[in-house]
């Protein structure tokens, strides 16, 4: 059985699909851009734009009864696999150990423009 997971303090899915799906005790967290869920716009600036995504990813997360410490996966999407080290600097206050594994994709664009899209799976009691 599969149970959708919604929360308007994430920013609302724009297209057929749900801001997370949980299915038993796994959580599969939609890739969140740098969306303000309160105004739908893109947050400006590259750190702005990974902190918005890592706090709608928290905010999901805890909508599904969990937080980021329970993502077993994440995968990060770049248009600028410079930012790769910004990424892990900024990780680091969301995470903690045992951290979660992790891929890091460089890819042409994301929706809307943004520089930074990620997505996680969750693993819940």
């Amino acid at each position: 059985m599969k149970t959708p997971v919604a929360t308007k303090e994430a920013p609302a899915a724009i297209g057929p699909y749900s801001q997370a799906v949980r299915a038993g005790h796994t959580v599969y967290l939609s890739g969140q851009i740098p969306l303000d869920p309160k105004t739908m716009q893109l947050v400006e600036g590259f750190d702005r734009q990974v902190k918005q995504v890592f706090d709608n990813l928290a905010a999901v997360a805890k909508a599904a009864g969990g937080s980021l410490d329970d993502a077993v996966r994440v995968t990060v999407y770049l248009t600028d696999l410079a930012n790769f080290t910004k990424v892990n600097e900024m990780m680091s206050a969301y995470f903690h150990e045992p951290y979660p594994a992790r891929a890091a994709i460089g890819v042409a664009s994301l929706p809307r423009g943004a520089a930074v899209e990620i997505d996680a799976i969750l693993h819940l009691e």
